[in-house]
């Protein structure tokens, strides 16, 4: 495998931090060397939220990103401040329930998600909206196995929360490009 450097960013409260972990916790369980690094306004929900995912085979000497392969931008000031990062080849998600604007380069493979409306359509809330990006991001970046991320859910939804893995195991199923 070669150097993904991942980008996640939206509104505090999207679980942008929730699948960085995720990705970063399902690297981990796969063997491979990873870094996670979040950032976030001082105002969490509703504020800026991003965070960074490195993933390699090989030791990672710094979690500092300042381009990466993939991006995921659910809203649309995310994809304005980081659409310049991600490098030629590379691919950018978008969630077009929140992100309306098309990406500007045309050196970059873009994958418009409607994960907000998915989710409310499929779930009759939200909430869900992350979990369809990651099962998007995995369905075209093949960073990880469904089976590996149910895991990454076992391990993470315990006690009262474990009762939400099979809606988010159906999350990961419910975008198709």
């Amino acid at each position: 495998m070669t150097l993904k450097r991942i980008h996640m960013a939206g509104f505090g409260g999207q679980g942008i931090l929730l699948i960085g972990k995720m990705v970063a916790h399902a690297a981990m369980l796969d063997d491979k060397e990873v870094t996670w690094m979040p950032a976030y306004g001082p105002e969490m929900r509703g504020g800026t939220a991003n965070c960074t995912v490195c993933i390699d085979d090989k030791p990672i000497t710094s979690p500092i990103v300042n381009q990466c392969e993939v991006l995921v931008a659910m809203n649309g000031p995310s994809l304005e401040k980081f659409e310049d990062m991600v490098v030629p080849g590379g691919d950018i998600f978008i969630n077009t329930s929140l992100c309306p604007d098309p990406v500007k380069r045309d050196d970059v493979k873009v994958h418009y998600v409607d994960s907000t409306g998915i989710s409310e359509a499929k779930f009759g809330r939200p909430k869900f909206a992350n979990m369809v990006m990651l099962g998007a991001i995995m369905k075209v970046t093949d960073f990880t196995t469904k089976e590996t991320m149910e895991e990454v859910f076992k391990e993470s939804m315990t006690g009262d929360k474990a009762r939400f893995i099979p809606k988010n195991m159906e999350a990961l199923d419910a975008w198709d490009e």
